[in-house]
């Protein structure tokens, strides 16, 4: 997949027409992708960058650990096409993050993936996570996901 086609897909954040239950198909795409900016992309490292919207947020009104690891999942996955693997990126086999500090509304956070290897059946990522006023680290993940390998028929 080209750089072009990957910043496209973050993006777009994934919009459909079609609904299941009155929820569109991949809603998770557009709720967590929706504010998504791609700032660089380069072989095997995407940046993105966004202003964290109020509907990420948890109870304590600071981005919320599930939006957190969502985005460990998508910005993630980005870095192995951009890392010039062919096809889809995979499923996921283990995605960990450790949350370091909070992260509140309408804060500008940066988000940096960088492929650490991509191999035939592979794929290990790390994203981290910055506050852009600072620079300060607020989360770290790690994403591993399994590539399909292409059928020989």
């Amino acid at each position: 997949m080209e750089l072009e086609s990957v910043k496209r897909y973050l993006e777009k954040g994934g919009e459909t027409a079609s609904t299941v239950n009155e929820f569109p198909l991949r809603f998770m795409e557009p709720l967590i992708m929706g504010s998504l900016r791609v700032d660089l992309i380069e072989p095997g490292r995407v940046i993105c960058s966004m202003k964290i919207p109020p509907r990420l947020l948890n109870s304590g009104n600071t981005l919320h650990g599930g939006a957190t690891a969502a985005l460990v999942d998508v910005v993630g996955s980005a870095a192995i096409p951009a890392s010039g693997h062919p096809g889809v990126t995979g499923v996921s086999v283990e995605i960990n993050v450790s949350y370091l500090d909070a992260a509140y509304a309408d804060e500008e956070i940066e988000i940096e993936a960088r492929a650490l290897r991509v191999g035939k059946v592979l794929a290990v990522i790390s994203v981290e996570f910055r506050k852009k006023k600072t620079g300060k680290v607020f989360a770290q993940g790690r994403h591993t996901k399994y590539l399909p390998v292409a059928s020989r028929l």
